[in-house]
Order: C-alpha cells, then structure tokens, then sequence
C-alpha cells in the first residue's frame, strides 16, 4: 500500500512553488502566502507525514519524511521538472534533506528559521505536546471545551487557536490529526539534523530567511548551512520571530517573490 500525502493547490499557473511547514502544521497554514505568489506562481501546500491529512509512519526521520515527499513531488508536480521547495523549521529541514538527497527535484530552496544543526533545548514543544496528550478525547463535548482546559498550561490565545486546528471530530469523538505520541517521543530527533557529508552539497540557490527577534539561526550556524548549501544567502525580517511567515506575511511573500523570480 502506498503512503499517502496530502496536498492541496493555490493557483492553475507559472512556475511551481512547494511548501513544507513545522511542527504541528499543516500545508493551509501558507495559503495567505500562496495567494500573494498568484499569478506568477502556483503553490502546492503539503501535510507532511505524522500531520495534517498525511498518512502516519511508525518512527521519526528526516530522511524518510524526505524520500516520502521526493517520490509525491516526482509522480505529481515534478514530474515534469524541478520545482521550488520552501520549508519552514521541521519543514525546513524536511525541504533541506530532500534537496541534498534527490537535488533533481528542485530548482531553488528557501529555508525559513531554521539550520542544519542540532537544536537541544526542544523543552517548549515538550511542554506543548505534553499539554495536548492531557487531554482526554473521550470525555471531550466540544472544541471549545478543548480550549477551556488548555487555558492553563497554554496561556497564549494565539498558540491554542493554531494547535487546535489540529484537533477534528469524527463521528462522535474527537480525534488528533498529528501523530502526537510519535512526536513526543521523537523530539530529540526532531530537533537534530542528519549527518550528511559535504560531497552531497548542491550548487543551486538558496535564501535562508530568519525572523530577526528568533534565535533559530545564530551566527554559528553560517559554517554548516554552507557547507551543504555553498550558494545561500540569509536575509532577516525585522519584527518577526520562529513564525516568520505568519508575523510578517507580506513582507515574506514579497521576498519569496523576488527570490523566485530573479
């Protein structure tokens, strides 16, 4: 049986932009970015495994989540050339393996606030996944009562409302899209990178854009990104954190724009 992604598609023409978000989301959360490419582009908003509609597997992986997607994007989108490939944290890396692993299949990469390093302080997402596995599902009436019991330990209206996205009903139950024991089980890996040797580097242009006020991408990481990527540049957003794309979403839409077009 096949894995099975799921896509969705903003746009019917000009060159073909992918996007793979973080942790948590799901491909709609750049539609607002995919909109603003229009017409000059069309956008493919991906769910990667373990989230959103995506199949599920049964251990974490960059390189697997890499390999699912490569093969998606070459019997459907690039089948009949590269495309560009945007990813932002998880999804950065997601998109930065693919890129090393099946180079082919893109045409330009942007990363959005992450590097190809080991993050070790993953303690913010502990705490988040911890929270949402609390929840008991069964006894769970409604998605606002959801809401009423993660008031305590996520304060932020912000950051509920994006990760209740994720919760869905069924039937009479309430269901969890992501694959959250996975996840939190796998956080060590998550925040890690694989150890992929610099012979894989790829010659193609990158824009690597960080979020000004996040600290995600520090000085120290410049030697790893372009050891792999010898051809990425950083730009950084003012007034924007991790969730550069959602704080500033004209601005980074304005950016990818010019990018993909030069």
């Amino acid at each position: 049986m096949s894995f099975s992604i799921h896509t969705q598609t903003v746009g019917e023409a000009g060159g073909v932009v992918v996007f793979l978000p973080g942790l948590f989301g799901q491909g709609r959360n750049f539609s607002q970015i995919a909109k603003g490419l229009e017409p000059e582009f069309s956008s493919v908003l991906v769910d990667l495994p373990n989230h959103g509609a995506s199949d599920w597997t049964s251990s974490f992986s960059y390189p697997e989540m890499a390999d699912l997607v490569a093969e998606h994007l070459r019997t459907t989108v690039a089948a009949d050339g590269p495309v560009h490939l945007v990813g932002h944290s998880m999804g950065g890396k997601v998109a930065m393996v693919l890129t090393l692993r099946h180079p082919e299949l893109v045409q330009r990469l942007v990363v959005a606030d992450i590097s190809p390093t080991q993050r070790a302080d993953m303690g913010e997402f502990e705490h988040l996944l911890d929270a949402l596995l609390g929840l008991d599902l069964e006894q769970l009436s409604s998605r606002g009562e959801a809401d009423e019991q993660l008031q305590g330990p996520i304060p932020e209206d912000m950051v509920r409302g994006f990760l209740l996205q994720s919760l869905v009903r069924s039937g009479d139950e309430f269901l969890w899209r992501p694959n959250l024991r996975l996840l939190r089980d796998s956080l060590p890996e998550i925040g890690d990178f694989p150890d992929i040797s610099e012979e894989a580097a790829v010659e193609i242009p990158v824009l690597w854009i960080a979020g000004a006020d996040s600290d995600y991408i520090t000085e120290a990481d410049a030697p790893a990104m372009r050891r792999l990527f010898p051809r990425a540049r950083l730009i950084r957003i003012k007034d924007a954190g991790h969730w550069v794309h959602s704080e500033q979403p004209q601005v980074f839409t304005s950016v990818l724009k010019t990018f993909l077009s030069s």
